[in-house]
C-alpha cells in the first residue's frame, strides 16, 4: 500500500481496492490468489464446519477442495434492497446481511493490511445510481444504510459515498488534455449505472460544482441477468428443463422447472443435493421422455459441479463478446454439454435486459435536457461493456466514435480513491505539499 486515499469498489460478484498517493497517482491493490497476484477480489464466502470462514479466492479454493461442501455465499449486494431478506442461518448462527458483508469487507482488509491503513480508517465507497427497479428513493436510503451499516461492521471508521460511475469519470478524467462533458455507462455483476458528467483539466483548476453532475441514472441488470439467460436457455433444456415424464398411471407431466433455477446461482446447486430432491429427480428419469438429460443433471448435483458450469458460461460469454458464433463446451467427471450458440441467439435471450437498459439510458439523457449531439464522449467500464450488443446502444444513439472504454474491471476503484484525495485534501503530506 502505498497512499493516503482510499476508494473501495464493493461489487456483486468482485471488489477491488485502490490507494492514491501525494502525486495523485492511483495505485490498485493486489489480492493473493493460487494463479497469482490478481487487482480483484471474488465478493464471497465460505463457511465450512469447525473451520475459520474464509472469503475471496481462497473461499473459491476451499469450496471445490472439499469432499464435503460446506456453505458457499456470493452477490450478497443485489439483497441489500430486498427488505424480506435479513440475514441466515448458518450451522448454529444467525448472520444479518449486513454481518455477512462486514466479513467481505473485514477479509479485504485483513489482506490488504487494515491495521496498517491510513488512520482514520477513511474510505470513499462506491455504490450504485439505484439498487431497485424501478428506481425508488426510499428504497435506495434504504439499501445505502445496510451497506454503510455493513462497512462500519467491517473497521472502517468514516465511511463517503460516491456514484460508480462517478467515480468512473474521475478515471477516465485522468486521461484528458481539454474539458468534455461525457456519459459513463458502468456494467457490474448486479447493476448498470449511468451518469452524465462535466470532467477535465478545467474542471479541476476551477473546483468541481454540484451542476457538474448533469444527471445519474441506473438499472439493477447486468452481468449476472446475462448469465441467467444462458443457463435457461441453453443449459437447463439439455440438462431435462421442457421434457415430460410419465406419472402413474397413465398421465404425462412437465418435468419441474423449480429445480434447473437452482442452476441460476451456481452454489444455490448443493441445496438440491437432499435425499428428498434426489428421490424425486430420479424417479422423474426412470419416465422422462429425455432420461439421458435428466440423468446428467443428476451426475451434475451429486458431483458438485456447479463452479464449473459457470466457468463455461464464462467463457461463452466471452467468447461471443468477440466472434459472432461459440461452442459452449462442458467437460467434468461424467457430465458432457456441447452445443453451438451464436450471437444472435444471446442477444435475442437478453433482449429484455437490453431493452431496460436502452431505456434507462434515454431516460437519463431526456431528463438532462440534453440531446445525444451535446455528449463529447461515452465512457464504457465494467465486465458487461465487452458484450457487442451493450455498446451498441450507445454507438447507435451517439456514434462509433464517440463510445470508448479501458480499465473495465477496476476504472471505478480506481476513479474512488482519486475522488478520496479531493474529499479529503488535508490528509495531503506533512509538509503541506499537494
Amino acid at each position: 500500500m502505498n497512499g493516503r486515499w482510499v476508494g473501495v469498489d464493493f461489487g456483486t460478484t468482485n471488489s477491488a481496492v485502490a490507494f492514491a498517493d501525494a502525486a495523485g497517482l492511483p495505485h490498485l491493490a493486489q489480492f493473493p490468489s493460487a494463479q497469482g497476484p490478481r487487482t480483484t477480489c471474488p465478493s464471497v464466502l465460505y463457511f465450512e464446519s469447525r473451520k475459520p470462514t474464509v472469503g475471496g479466492s481462497t473461499a473459491i479454493e476451499h469450496y471445490l477442495a472439499a469432499e464435503t461442501k460446506g456453505r458457499f455465499i456470493q452477490s450478497l449486494k443485489a439483497y441489500l434492497a430486498d427488505r424480506s431478506f435479513e440475514g441466515t442461518g448458518i450451522g448454529a448462527q444467525y448472520y444479518s446481511l449486513e454481518k455477512l458483508i462486514a466479513i467481505i469487507g473485514k477479509h479485504i482488509g485483513d489482506q490488504l493490511g487494515l491495521a496498517s491503513w491510513p488512520s482514520p480508517r477513511r474510505i470513499i465507497l462506491g455504490r450504485p445510481v439505484h439498487f431497485s427497479n424501478p428506481p425508488d428513493q426510499e428504497t435506495d436510503t434504504f439499501a445505502t444504510e445496510r451497506l454503510l451499516a455493513a462497512m462500519r461492521l467491517a473497521g472502517f471508521d468514516e465511511i463517503v459515498f460516491e456514484y460508480e460511475p462517478v467515480a468512473a469519470a474521475y478515471a477516465y478524467e485522468a486521461r484528458l488534455q481539454r474539458d468534455e462533458r461525457i456519459l459513463i455507462g458502468d456494467f457490474g455483476g448486479g447493476t448498470s449505472d449511468f451518469t452524465i458528467i462535466s470532467v477535465g483539466p478545467g474542471v479541476r483548476q476551477r473546483g468541481r460544482r454540484a451542476a457538474d453532475i448533469i444527471g445519474t441514472d441506473g438499472v439493477p441488470i447486468a452481468g449476472d441477468a446475462f448469465d441467467k439467460r444462458i443457463i435457461r436457455n441453453l443449459v437447463a433444456p439439455r440438462l431435462g428443463m421442457g421434457g415430460e415424464y410419465l406419472s402413474p398411471p397413465s398421465k404425462f407431466l412437465p418435468v419441474p422447472s423449480w429445480p434447473y433455477e437452482r442452476l441460476e446461482r451456481w452454489h444455490y446447486l448443493s441445496f438440491l443435493k437432499s435425499p428428498a430432491t434426489l428421490e424425486m429427480l430420479e424417479r422423474i428419469r426412470r419416465t422422462a421422455s429425455t432420461p439421458e438429460r435428466l440423468e446428467s443433471f443428476l451426475l451434475l448435483i451429486r458431483n458438485e459441479l456447479g463452479y464449473q458450469l459457470h466457468e463455461a458460461v464464462q467463457r461463452t460469454k466471452f467468447e461471443l463478446s468477440s466472434a459472432t458464433e461459440a461452442e459452449f463446451a462442458f467437460e467434468s467427471g461424467p457430465v458432457t454439454i456441447r452445443k453451438k450458440v451464436t450471437r444472435a441467439d444471446f442477444e435475442k435471450w437478453i433482449a429484455e435486459e437490453l431493452a431496460s437498459m436502452s431505456e434507462c439510458v434515454d431516460r437519463l439523457v431526456r431528463a438532462s435536457g440534453l440531446g445525444f449531439g451535446d455528449i463529447d464522449r461515452v465512457f464504457l467500464t465494467g465486465g458487461s461493456s465487452f458484450v457487442p450488443a451493450v455498446r451498441q446502444i450507445f454507438v447507435d444513439r451517439f456514434g462509433d466514435h464517440k463510445v470508448t472504454g479501458g480499465e473495465e474491471l477496476t476504472s471505478v476503484a480506481t476513479g474512488l480513491a482519486l475522488r478520496a484525495r479531493e474529499q479529503w485534501p488535508a490528509d495531503r503530506d506533512p509538509a503541506g505539499m499537494p
